[in-house]
């Protein structure tokens, strides 16, 4: 019979986790669809750099103050808004392209707004994390949130392949809108989650309490050399290596394949990132955690430098693979140590913080990776961008030697998960 894994044996998580897989597919379906929806309005790739622009401002602008509310107010709640809101803004996107109303403007403008929310959310979500499972099967539950991310990104873009060549890109958007309900559903299921406030709730929470709150988690992140470095690591490696938003150029220039193939490629490294997740998912630990941390993330370096060179689909598919394993094993960890490293009542804006590294680097990435593009092709756009990638990786481990040294079975911080 087969093991079940430990975080699944918490009823709550198991709810929120089900949900998740419906609703990440919703989500990697609609994000593959609007990059060939942008690239069939404007084929210049700083067209798709420009989607990468519009998902990140509202971070830069939004993400500290969501880190406070995540800590301040009730997580559960603020998820009942964020995902309501996500799923009303994909309504407006398919009632837009149904009546050819689709402009570019009007797309960017809703990822801008569709940033903006899940700015809110993922602090939220990442810190109710801990709310729902005990310390001790926290990196099981990150491993399985991977899982559930991954047969959503998988799914999604196959999906959106399908729908595209088949229905057109409304449906797309229309079906992403119903899986939300699925998130929504399993918060109603939950029921009532304790967890530690910042400060009481209708405590006095002005501007003042407001830049106290996000000046002292600052202050943690950067005093908290593991931390912080995770959080360097990630933004340089994935700033440079962030091509993905190229993928429709490298479908229909370079490889020669259409919407099916254009959503195979988006789906590969979720396949790599997949097969991971399970074998790893009947672990509760990994050992010698920051030397894997930084072997993986050299490894995602080269996979895209691969990817850049390959002119077969099947060899660019498997790079893309590799991309997957590689970054499934460093996400996974990255998010172990911020979590077991912080106080549940500082998690929200550790994590709000985190996601400005987390968002910043790809999304600018995408941005950087179409300008380049746009000057050298996209050839020498991926190439340059794996090679920067190991060479954030070399900075690192000189840099922070702590988290070259990093096992993973050091005392955790008090609080770090549910009792």
């Amino acid at each position: 019979m087969p093991r079940i894994p430990p975080a699944l044996r918490h009823r709550r998580y198991r709810l929120l986790w089900l949900g998740l897989i419906v609703s990440v597919a919703g989500t990697q379906m609609q994000s593959a669809a609007i990059l060939w929806h942008v690239n069939q309005i404007n084929p210049e790739p700083i067209a798709l750099g420009a989607v990468g622009l519009a998902r990140i401002l509202p971070f830069l602008v939004f993400s500290l103050v969501a880190g406070v509310a995540a800590d301040a107010w009730n997580r559960r709640r603020i998820l009942f808004v964020t995902q309501s809101t996500l799923a009303l803004l994909a309504l407006v996107l398919a009632a837009a392209t149904l009546r050819a109303a689709d402009t570019l403007g009007l797309i960017y403008a809703l990822v801008a707004l569709a940033g903006a929310t899940a700015t809110f959310d993922l602090p939220a979500r990442q810190s109710l994390i801990p709310n729902l499972v005990p310390a001790e099967d926290l990196t099981n539950a990150f491993t399985m949130n991977a899982i559930a991310f991954q047969v959503g990104s998988i799914v999604g873009p196959a999906l959106a392949g399908l729908v595209i060549a088949t229905l057109g890109l409304a449906y797309c958007y229309l079906i992403n809108a119903v899986t939300y309900l699925a998130v929504l559903a399993a918060l109603v299921l939950m029921g009532a989650i304790p967890q530690q406030r910042a400060w009481r709730e209708g405590a006095a929470a002005g501007p003042r309490a407001l830049v106290a709150a996000v000046r002292d988690g600052l202050r943690f992140v950067v005093a908290q050399r593991l931390i912080f470095s995770s959080m360097l690591l990630d933004f340089f490696a994935t700033f440079f290596s962030s091509a993905t938003a190229l993928l429709p150029i490298f479908a229909r220039q370079i490889l020669g394949v259409g919407a099916v193939g254009y959503g195979w490629l988006v789906a590969a490294p979720s396949i790599g990132a997949l097969g991971t997740a399970v074998v790893l998912s009947a672990r509760r630990q990994i050992r010698r955690q920051g030397q894997v941390l930084l072997a993986t993330v050299a490894g995602f370096g080269a996979a895209t430098i691969v990817f850049g060179l390959s002119r077969a689909f099947w060899l660019t598919f498997a790079a893309l693979v590799a991309t997957g394993v590689t970054d499934s094993v460093s996400t996974i960890l990255r998010n172990t140590i911020r979590q077991l490293r912080t106080p549940d009542a500082m998690r929200g804006r550790m994590t709000s913080v985190n996601q400005i590294f987390f968002m910043g680097g790809p999304q600018l990435g995408e941005l950087e990776a179409g300008l380049v593009a746009q000057v050298w092709g996209p050839v020498a756009s991926v190439v340059s961008g794996g090679i920067g990638c190991l060479l954030a990786v070399a900075w690192t481990r000189w840099r922070f030697p702590e988290l070259a040294r990093y096992r993973g079975d050091e005392p955790i911080v008090a609080g770090a998960g549910a009792g």
